[in-house]
């Protein structure tokens, strides 16, 4: 990256980095179970809520609890159960199309990140009807409060019931672009571990890993708080502990619980911290290809963090000690270990997580032609926004994509 971007890049994020204590951020309230949130709804007189989700989580038939617990409250919902991997403009439009038809007052956003993106799109659309989405890519764009939001996880990852973010994808360009704005996150969140109870092996690795890279990525990066720090620190420290438990047996309910706490302690981190590259990165391939966000999360984060090198070292070493990752792979060695080998620890656990876990080290689909545009929309999107350890412009970037072709 050339001088004079590079110093435009830096000085956005100190200014965002100075900023950060006045900024409106805000914790959805977590709620314990379908009936406190059913309970919620009927005492601030929510007569019909749309609930966002998936084809897949409703024919399993995930939300009939959620259903049982608004019926007996007397709450006519109804279901958008059509939202898509990669949700893109169109089915935001739909969903809003539905809310408003079915005379909707509350969104309850049920599901993955995918879920959560939609619904939170067709939040900004509902309150912002004369802007459309391909309007609000970027950072402060909507500025109007959103329907009452619950959000629902069912995978453990994602962290998008913290986030003020929405990644949606333009149908007809598979440009795929975060929306970000204060306003998108939700005022509550039930976090019941039963809903991620049995989830298929590779969603449960994947987006484990898609938590991991959250709390890695809001941890090197240059605005951190000491709040975020100790989120960041707290969901590796959990992701170490639980993540292949989970994965091993997916009916483990403490893993499940502690899978549950560590991707809301990530959302937290990353939504003042912000991620890096390996977002961007993994957001263009996710628009193009249809990649699984958390798969392409998961395979580039070792070669980002070794790209980083020197520049994510120090951060990256402290992050390994205080999460006890250091220590698991160096054992007694760890006393004496200086930064480099802390950093380089690890990355190598990184990669062993990856591979325990089946999760490969290429990626499949990359097409040589493709890489410059992928790159260009990568780094659009992450400068000068993401306060990145070192610095990378859309020709560095390109590398990276080749790395991971298969």
């Amino acid at each position: 990256m050339n001088p004079v971007r590079k110093a435009y890049c830096r000085i956005y994020q100190t200014c965002f980095r100075i900023a950060l204590p006045v900024l409106p951020y805000r914790e959805p309230e977590p709620l314990a179970s379908f009936e406190d949130a059913a309970a919620l709804l009927a005492d601030k007189g929510i007569k019909r809520p749309l609930v966002v989700t998936d084809a897949t989580i409703e024919k399993l038939g995930l939300t009939s609890e959620l259903k049982r617990s608004l019926e007996a409250h007397g709450i006519e919902y109804r279901v958008f159960a059509d939202v898509v991997p990669n949700p893109t403009v169109s089915n935001v439009e739909a969903a809003r199309t539905q809310y408003l038809d079915e005379g909707c007052d509350a969104i309850i956003a049920f599901g993955g990140g995918s879920a959560m993106d939609c619904a939170k799109a067709m939040g900004a659309r509902i309150v912002r009807p004369n802007k459309p989405v391909s309007k609000m890519r970027g950072l402060l764009k909507i500025l109007h409060r959103l329907p009452l939001f619950i959000a629902v996880p069912t995978t453990a990852g994602t962290g998008s019931e913290t986030t003020l973010a929405a990644v949606i994808t333009d149908d007809a360009t598979h440009y795929k672009y975060p929306i970000n704005d204060f306003s998108l996150i939700p005022h509550y969140a039930v976090l019941d571990y039963r809903t991620t109870l049995g989830l298929p092996k590779h969603v449960t690795s994947t987006t484990g890993m898609d938590a991991l890279v959250h709390a890695v990525e809001a941890f090197i990066g240059r605005s951190t708080t000491a709040d975020t720090r100790a989120r960041a620190i707290e969901a590796t420290t959990l992701i170490r502990r639980y993540l292949r438990r989970a994965y091993e047996n997916g009916q483990d309910a403490e893993a499940r619980e502690g899978m549950l706490r560590a991707a809301y302690a990530a959302g937290l981190a990353f939504t003042k911290s912000y991620v890096g590259y390996v977002h961007g990165v993994a957001h263009s391939l996710g628009g193009q290809y249809g990649i699984a966000h958390g798969l392409a999360n998961a395979v580039l984060l070792p070669y980002f963090l070794e790209e980083y090198g020197e520049a994510a070292q120090a951060k990256l070493a402290r992050l390994a000690r205080e999460s006890g990752v250091a220590t698991e792979m160096l054992g007694d060695d760890v006393r004496d270990a200086d930064d480099e080998t802390c950093a380089r620890a690890f990355i190598g656990w990184v990669k062993q997580m990856n591979k325990t876990m089946d999760i490969p080290t290429k990626l499949e689909g990359i097409r040589e032609e493709d890489i410059p545009m992928m790159a260009a929309r990568a780094d659009a999107e992450s400068n000068p926004l993401y306060p990145v350890p070192k610095l990378m412009d859309a020709h560095e970037l390109e590398k990276m994509y080749r790395l991971v072709m298969a």
